[in-house]
């Protein structure tokens, strides 16, 4: 099917490879391996019991890291399509993306890099490459996933370039997080080039699913309502076009019918700003997009401007809630108190983990308890915590 394909999509038989040379699939592509070795891998299956914007046990029909993940590939599968790139490889970027997030979410995230600062930080992004490449061990010929080039690369850079130039691979600049500049000792990822446009079409589609989704949970959480959202001119709009339509619905009913007439309405908007900006490029090689200068796939202007007032209201009204920042803080205090115990007592970590270790206190035993915290869903690291802090909690 790789004729059907626009000529600056990604195709699986022009791929770069994998650092590992593995032979051929006889059933599948490139691409589609790199997908399914992703949907195979323990990082995925953890993100059921990761934190979108509410912890797991909070209710069970918000999103989790997992649901998020595959919402973000079934936009990114329809974005390629409707651009005619590389569907799978959207697909396993949309998928993977998010491998890299510690337990809690952005919290546990900001509070990981917090108590790593002396210790070159921790990134979610990074990290997401460090578990594709290095901690994910399920195959005897390789550490990692063996991924291609391009998915890596997708992963590295879906947001843009990380460096404004070609890099000395050996000495890699010190802003780059750690596990980025660690895996580029082995492969060069480009950092200074633009994401190809399957890439892009993952990166914008991760925008369109949490911008929409935390509509729906924050909802029927009851954190807002549909009154408060409307001050959003393009909520209101659209609550004004489903009042007609459906004057008698259900509010279940309308709040879905809100969230999916503004995916559609987002959706068609990057269809046809990318459709314009590759009328005016006209590349002719996924070469000619990594070099192009810009992003290409991606929100109209307008689009963009209306996306980041509802940005703003969902900072101010979802996610500074007081409830949600309740939870915040007491996700906060359980890596920051797990950090400091395995930091000062590397031998309670399994030991698996406490064999990286070299003792209390020292880098490499502080990234492997990164490493290890990173690695835990939510309920694992409330359970660990209180195992290991609660002096009532017999036995362990």
């Amino acid at each position: 099917m790789e004729h059907q394909l626009a000529p600056y999509a990604c195709r699986s038989s022009e791929s770069r490879g994998r650092l590992v040379a593995e032979p051929d699939s006889a059933t599948r592509s490139v691409f589609q391996r790199d997908r399914d070795r992703i949907l195979h891998s323990s990082a995925f299956r953890r993100l059921k019991h990761k934190t979108q914007v509410f912890v797991y046990h909070e209710g069970d029909h918000y999103r989790t890291r997992l649901t998020h993940s595959l919402e973000v590939a079934q936009i990114a599968r329809s974005l390629a399509r409707s651009l005619t790139l590389n569907e799978d490889l959207a697909e396993a970027l949309a998928l993977a993306h998010d491998l890299g997030h510690p337990p809690f979410g952005h919290a546990g995230e900001e509070e990981l890099d917090k108590v790593m600062a002396a210790h070159e930080g921790f990134d979610h992004n990074a990290q997401t490459i460090r578990i594709v490449t290095h901690l994910e061990h399920r195959y005897a010929a390789f550490e990692g996933l063996n991924l291609s080039w391009e998915t890596l690369e997708g992963l590295a850079k879906h947001n843009g370039p990380l460096v404004g130039h070609p890099i000395d691979r050996s000495n890699p600049p010190g802003h780059l997080p750690f596990a980025m500049r660690a895996y580029l000792t082995d492969n060069d990822l480009e950092l200074h080039s633009w994401p190809s446009a399957e890439a892009q079409a993952a990166a914008i589609a991760d925008d369109v699913a949490y911008n929409n989704h935390d509509i729906d949970d924050g909802l029927r959480a009851g954190l807002f309502s549909l009154e408060d959202l409307a001050v959003v001119p393009m909520v209101r709009e659209t609550l004004e076009t489903i009042s007609l339509d459906w004057p008698d619905i259900s509010l279940p009913i309308k709040i879905h019918e809100l969230v999916r007439r503004l995916i559609g309405r987002m959706t068609a908007d990057i269809l046809q700003h990318s459709r314009d900006n590759l009328a005016d490029l006209a590349p002719r090689s996924p070469q000619d997009i990594r070099e192009c200068g810009r992003m290409l796939i991606g929100f109209s202007p307008e689009m963009k401007a209306e996306v980041d007032t509802l940005r703003e209201f969902l900072f101010a009204n979802m996610y500074r809630h007081r409830l949600v920042l309740r939870t915040t803080s007491k996700a906060k205090r359980v890596v920051r108190d797990l950090f400091a115990l395995y930091m000062s007592e590397p031998e309670l970590l399994p030991p698996e983990w406490a064999a990286i270790a070299t003792g209390p206190d020292t880098p490499q035993t502080a990234r492997a308890v990164a490493d290890f915290i990173a690695g835990m869903t939510d309920r694992y690291a409330i359970r660990d915590h209180r195992k290991l802090l609660d002096i009532t909690a017999f036995p362990i």
